[in-house]
């Protein structure tokens, strides 16, 4: 088992300027090419945000919403041990993470092309889409944790990945209020249309900075092993790493909750409160706003208080926001729940981050990351699908609130199981 390191601050950070604008070294350098690459990133994530709402507004069922948000973790869950294997056994990593990513983002711009294709089968063709997308998802899934953790080091991850969540928020920010008034200037659909296809733009940008990025030659086993054995050789290891375990198996089911209400929040703030483009680009540009300072936030905190502290505190604020939801018709409270949801779901994101890190051994690290990660794609897979299930047989409030209900059960097993004491 690898051994754990405080994820406080280092004090020999370069400043974001330096890093930003005049990179001295390799890492530095690398360090950039990660920040800017968050900026593509941000800019299809704000596009991407409307994704949903986009299926909506098509005529597209529950389901199929559903469906939207559980394909890629139908893939992850059988192919996430696999690729972390395939990972693992490459001596540079950096190309498959790079294309991958462009091949998702790409999908984007297809997204916009669409409509010129088909009015008729427009929800299916999107959902076809994604359905192929979902094997370089898996890829960028599993590959992003051992980059960033390659990049920054154990000392440094934390600093990174809260500036890296930063720039990339306020790019999703700015880009969802930009894309909130656009969608207004256009008719339905060719005001989608135009969105999805400007998302080249931030595709472009990673592809340049992701696959510029260089980390030192990884290891790679003598010989490969058949997947069955190497799961009988991680399953002995796995269960003597009890930290690295009870994350897992406590994640899970937070995530359960998390994942759930992910496809519910747009049918409810369509259907139930009849929210409009412009409106939703608010609830989530101010979601994205309150996450680039939330992370820097937390970063202090986390260095005062320690992760476990973060973890608890940022598990049980998120949970409230299903319900709250659900208790609300009127737009307006909706931008205050996303903004507080916000600041306590980029605590969540970063002490996530670390603890996987920090538990996961560094001579196996690829293959249980793999193994989390396909834990990560069950929850995301079933959640959805049970909760739009579930709302169409008993309504949109009653699987918000069971969203809810789950959230808490799984922040009471993070408090209950030790998770992130001694990280």
């Amino acid at each position: 088992m690898s051994q754990m390191v405080p994820p406080a601050v280092n004090q020999h950070e370069a400043p974001l300027w330096t890093v930003l604008f005049r990179p001295s070294n390799r890492e530095q350098l690398n360090q950039r090419n990660v920040l800017i690459d968050g900026i593509g990133v941000g800019i299809t994530a704000g596009v991407g945000s409307f994704l949903s709402v986009f299926l909506v507004r098509l005529g597209a069922s529950s389901f199929m919403v559903g469906l939207l948000t559980a394909m890629p973790a139908l893939t992850g869950m059988i192919l996430a041990i696999p690729v972390g294997e395939f990972l693992s056994r490459r001596p540079n990593i950096i190309p498959w993470f790079a294309r991958s990513r462009f091949l998702v983002l790409l999908c984007y711009v297809l997204t916009g092309l669409v409509p010129f294709v088909t009015q008729n089968r427009a929800p299916e063709l999107i959902i076809l889409i994604w359905a192929l997308a979902t094997l370089p998802q898996t890829l960028v899934s599993v590959a992003f944790t051992v980059v960033m953790g390659g990049v920054a080091g154990p000392r440094g991850r934390f600093t990174l990945m809260s500036r890296r969540w930063s720039i990339l928020g306020l790019t999703n920010s700015l880009t969802v209020v930009a894309v909130g008034q656009m969608l207004n200037w256009f008719d339905f659909p060719f005001n989608y249309q135009v969105i999805f296809l400007g998302s080249a733009i931030g595709a472009f940008i990673s592809i340049v900075f992701s696959s510029s990025l260089r980390l030192p030659p990884q290891d790679v086993p003598r010989q490969q092993q058949g997947l069955l054995k190497t799961l009988r050789e991680h399953g002995g290891s796995l269960r003597h790493n009890k930290p690295f375990l009870n994350f897992t198996i406590a994640q899970f089911v937070f995530r359960f909750g998390l994942t759930m209400a992910l496809p519910l929040l747009p049918l409810y703030w369509v259907r139930a409160v009849g929210a409009t483009d412009s409106q939703i680009g608010v609830i989530n540009s101010t979601q994205t706003f309150v996450l680039m300072i939330a992370y820097f936030v937390w970063t202090k905190i986390s260095a005062r208080r320690g992760e476990r502290f973060v973890l608890l505190i940022a598990a049980f604020g998120v949970s409230f926001y299903p319900l709250l939801t659900a208790l609300t018709h009127t737009p307006n409270l909706l931008i205050l729940w996303a903004g507080i949801a916000g600041f306590f779901v980029a605590g969540v994101d970063l002490v996530f981050f670390d603890i996987v890190l920090a538990t996961a051994p560094a001579e196996n690290q690829a293959a249980f990351i793999g193994i989390y990660q396909t834990t990560v794609y069950v929850a995301t897979f079933a959640a959805p699908m049970i909760g739009t299930v579930f709302s169409d047989a008993f309504g949109l409030v009653a699987a918000l609130i069971l969203a809810t209900a789950l959230r808490f059960l799984g922040a009471g097993l993070l408090a209950r199981m030790g998770v992130g004491r001694g990280v």
